[in-house]
C-alpha cells in the first residue's frame, strides 16, 4: 500500500527512469491518414515516422487514451491497495486529463475505488510534464501520503519552467494547436519561434537562426541555474546533435549531468514538426535520486 504513479506516453521519459521509479504510463495514439491508429508507445522507429510525416499530404492525427485504457491501469493498483496520482499533459492540448478523470469517475461509481485516484491537469507537456511525475514518484518512494505527493506536485509545477525553440510554426498551424503564437503567422517562414507550454503552446520570443535560437536555449538554462532550478532537461525532436551539444553546454552550466535527456516522440512532432530543442528543470530536491 502506497502511491501509485500514474502518466502519458507525452513525458518522454527514458525507459530507465520510469522502471527505476515504478512510474506506470498511459499511451495516446497517432491516427494515420484517418484509418491507421496506432499506441504511441508501440511507435519506435521514429526516423521511419518523420520520413512518413514530411511526405504525407495529410499530417497524422493525435488522440487520447481511451476512459478503458485508464481503467486498465487504475483497477490493478487501486487492487492492490494503493491510492493512485495521475497526472497527464496539458488540457489546452489533449484530453487525455477528461478520459483520466472519466475512468476514475467510473470506478468510483462502480465501488471500485476511484475516489482514490486523484487526476492532475500538469498545464504543461514533454519535460515538464516528466518532471512533476518524477517529483511526485520521489515523494512517494520516500513515504509521503496522498495528500503530500499532491502538495509535492503542486509545489513542482509552481517552481518549473520550460522552453522549446521550433524550426517553424506550419506544423503547429496545420494541426490546429499554434494557440496564442497564431500572432506570429505572418513572419513563419523568417523565424525560429521560442515556445513555452502554460496550458496551451505560448510564444515566448522570434530569433531568426537557429543558431541564435541555440544560444537562447543556453541562455535560459543560465536562467534556471541562477535562479537555483538545478535539476535540468533537454528534449529535441529529430535534432540529437543538437541535443548533446546543448547538453554538454548544461553541464558546464550546472556542474552536473541531466535527470533526462530524451527525443520527443510521434504525439507531440505531429504538431510541432521536426527539429525542436528544449530546455528547463525545476529545483533537483523535487527529484533528486530519480
Amino acid at each position: 500500500m502506497g502511491v501509485a504513479v500514474v502518466t502519458d506516453t507525452t513525458a518522454y521519459l527514458p525507459r530507465e527512469v520510469v522502471e527505476a521509479n515504478r512510474i506506470h504510463v498511459v499511451s495516446l495514439y497517432v491516427v494515420f491518414g484517418g484509418e491507421r491508429t496506432v499506441p504511441e508507445a508501440e511507435i519506435t522507429d521514429y526516423k521511419a515516422f518523420f520520413e512518413e510525416l514530411r511526405s504525407a499530404e495529410q499530417l497524422p492525427t493525435t488522440s487520447q487514451p481511451s476512459v478503458g485504457d485508464f481503467i486498465s491501469v487504475y483497477e490493478p493498483l487501486l487492487s492492490a491497495g494503493d491510492d493512485v496520482i495521475s497526472i497527464h499533459i496539458s488540457g489546452g492540448l489533449s484530453g487525455t486529463h477528461e478520459s483520466a478523470r472519466q475512468a476514475a469517475e467510473q470506478l468510483e461509481r462502480e465501488g471500485k475505488g476511484g475516489e482514490r485516484v486523484h487526476v492532475v491537469d500538469s498545464a504543461t507537456a514533454a519535460g515538464g510534464l516528466g518532471l512533476m511525475a518524477l517529483a511526485a514518484a520521489r515523494a512517494a518512494a520516500g513515504g509521503a501520503a496522498i495528500g503530500e505527493v499532491l502538495d509535492t506536485v503542486g509545489e513542482a509545477r509552481g517552481s518549473l519552467k520550460m522552453w522549446f525553440a521550433i524550426d517553424t510554426l506550419e506544423f503547429l498551424k496545420r494541426s490546429g494547436r499554434i494557440g496564442a503564437a497564431s500572432a506570429w503567422l505572418g513572419s513563419t517562414l523568417r523565424i525560429k519561434p521560442i515556445l513555452t507550454v502554460e496550458s496551451e503552446m505560448t510564444p515566448i520570443e522570434r530569433v531568426r537562426t537557429s543558431k541564435r535560437a541555440f544560444e537562447r536555449m543556453v541562455d535560459y538554462a543560465r536562467q534556471r541555474e541562477a535562479s537555483g532550478a538545478d535539476g535540468w532537461v533537454v528534449q529535441h525532436i529529430q535534432a540529437p546533435d543538437e541535443a548533446a551539444a546543448l547538453a554538454d553546454r548544461c553541464r558546464e552550466i550546472f556542474g552536473h549531468d541531466a535527470v533526462f535527456v530524451s527525443e520527443i516522440g510521434p504525439v507531440l512532432a505531429a504538431h510541432t514538426g521536426p527539429g525542436l530543442l528544449g530546455v528547463g528543470g525545476l529545483p533537483a530536491r523535487f527529484v533528486s535520486g530519480a
